[in-house]
């Protein structure tokens, strides 16, 4: 009988051990987890060598089956509602009882890791799974532990995973079989009925985001980080198809992370050791850095090989749009290690504008900034997904919503006054359209938003002219260097000037619909930033 043991460190919170007949198999290298993925046919190589996997039903998160527990620690903290769903406790225990019974006679794949490269805020993990590619997945997304750190390690938080165990709603309480439940009293995280892996590490996230602001004041942020020579950080947010990944990745700079970070007063610091890209339509000359990082020890899910190869066709989208790969950080040749860089100086929210109003640079000050903070607008355009014909306003607060278990505005007041105390630039940059909206203008030319980010960064726009937006109140530089002047300001892009007036006013009025529902959260220094019009 092989005995593995769940207890977390808290000995306040004690938990029954879990006995398998199966054999448990811990801390596993690439190479041997490869093996066993590969015995038990849950993939293929590839010809670079990565482990190519199907996620099955799901190919991405289900935020609707996705519930946090309700109890005395989360209760009147927490902002309930379509994003964070109440479940009940006792329902927990009769799930984690029945996951116990599950996994009775299966083999586990069991690994300690760490969320969050700056040691004083690391949370230390015991991933359990029943599926040898997740645990790949995990050694690759969360922080390495040393060998020396492996002698006394101490989990602190605890994953199961287990994607062929299916819930039963009418018993359990949940809405269907699958299911990702966060526990923060009894430090667990429950998934089930899924095999997508982004469940596990946006898990960690969420719980992140909740014991990071609520009880040591450092702000958690769904964006990339790099860092300059001169050791000059910078942030970029966005939501997907603005450019996040892309606009981060720069040779003359140092990737700190791609996805997840936390600020603190004198850092900022990746919560992971990898990244976990998209990968349609990509090509070694769009994303090099990506494209070569796909080799031994990555995984690339829900991708299709070429007719008769084992090349991947990236273009292939037959599975979903949402292709991805994992690999550990240091596969990036500029990654920063330890992936800790000093507070930004400059930070980047990316909106890919559909409708061509929003100026392709412009400059916030505090209260625009932690306005369109709590906004996180983009906009996506016909083909992205299913029954989108035309362009549509897309808001996620703090430009990460689904994870976020506290009202946006903590985490707006918290960013204003961390903007403050630094004298960081705050920029908001159009990756989208200009000269007019989607099917009439055009995409907004990578090499002018590269100048643009570079000039912000190179302090090249310190003392540039600048004009007020007269419907959004930004700051817009007049010129900048190798970017022609006539493409900064948007209103001298379109032919029709009145259809220009006519579509920002839209998108103004679109903003502060949106914003209603924060409105009486949300303080005079907040609502300052909202549109002029």
């Amino acid at each position: 009988m092989q005995n593995l043991v769940l207890t977390p460190t808290l000995s306040h919170y004690p938990l029954p051990d879990v006995d398998t007949t199966g054999k448990v198999f811990s801390n596993l290298t690439p190479a041997e987890l490869v093996e066993h993925a590969l015995r038990r046919k849950e993939g293929f190589l590839t010809s670079t060598g990565a482990l190519m996997v199907d996620t099955g039903t799901f190919t991405g998160r289900s935020p609707k089956d996705r519930y946090l527990v309700s109890d005395e620690k989360t209760r009147d903290a927490v902002w309930w509602g379509e994003i964070n769903i109440p479940f009940d406790e006792e329902k927990f225990d009769q799930l984690l009882a029945k996951m116990k019974q599950h996994l009775a006679n299966r083999d586990l794949f069991v690994r300690n890791a760490l969320a969050g490269a700056d040691p004083q805020h690391q949370l230390k993990l015991k991933v359990i799974n029943t599926l040898a590619w997740h645990n790949l997945f995990c050694h690759n997304m969360f922080l390495r532990p040393t060998r020396e750190e492996q002698k006394h390690f101490q989990s602190d938080f605890t994953i199961i995973c287990a994607p062929d165990f299916q819930a039963d709603p009418e018993v359990d309480g949940t809405r269907s079989g699958n299911f990702a439940i966060l526990n923060l009293s009894k430090r667990m995280i429950l998934i089930g009925g899924t095999a997508y892996a982004g469940e596990m590490k946006k898990g960690i996230f969420s719980v992140l985001n909740f014991l990071l602001p609520h009880e040591k004041g450092i702000l958690s942020m769904h964006c990339s980080a790099n860092m300059g020579k001169d050791g000059d950080s910078a942030i970029f947010f966005g939501l997907s198809g603005t450019g996040k990944t892309t606009l981060s990745a720069d040779p003359h700079r140092q990737l700190i992370g791609d996805d997840e970070h936390g600020w603190t007063e004198d850092s900022v610091f990746n919560f992971e050791g990898g990244c976990y890209a998209k990968v349609v339509d990509l090509s070694r000359d769009k994303e090099p850095e990506i494209y070569d990082a796909i080799k031994f020890g990555s995984v690339v899910e829900n991708t299709c090989f070429k007719t008769g190869t084992r090349e991947i066709d990236y273009a292939n989208r037959s599975l979903t749009e949402n292709t991805r790969t994992a690999y550990p950080i240091h596969y990036i040749p500029n990654a920063l290690q330890p992936s800790v860089g000093s507070v930004p100086k400059n930070i980047f929210f990316l909106t890919a504008d559909a409708f061509g109003v929003i100026p392709p640079i412009s400059k916030l000050n505090k209260s625009q900034a932690m306005y369109h903070f709590i906004s996180g607008y983009t906009a996506k355009v016909a083909g992205t997904e299913m029954g989108v014909t035309e362009p549509k306003l897309t808001f996620s607060a703090c430009f990460g919503a689904a994870f976020l278990p506290l009202h946006p505005t903590e985490y707006a007041k918290l960013f204003g006054e961390k903007m403050e105390r630094n004298e960081v630039n705050v920029w908001l940059i159009n990756t989208g359209w200009t000269g007019g909206p989607y099917g009439v203008g055009s995409r907004m030319k990578l090499a002018h938003t590269r100048a643009m980010i570079k000039a912000a960064l190179d302090g090249k726009l310190e003392f540039a002219p600048y004009q007020v937006d007269p419907i959004f109140g930004f700051m817009v530089p007049k010129i900048c260097p190798d970017v022609p002047y006539e493409v900064l300001n948007p209103r001298d892009t379109w032919e029709n000037k009145t259809d220009y007036d006519q579509t920002a006013q839209n998108l103004a009025t679109a903003f502060r619909e949106n914003f209603r529902k924060f409105e009486d959260f949300a303080d005079e220094d907040i609502l300052n930033g909202a549109p002029l019009k």
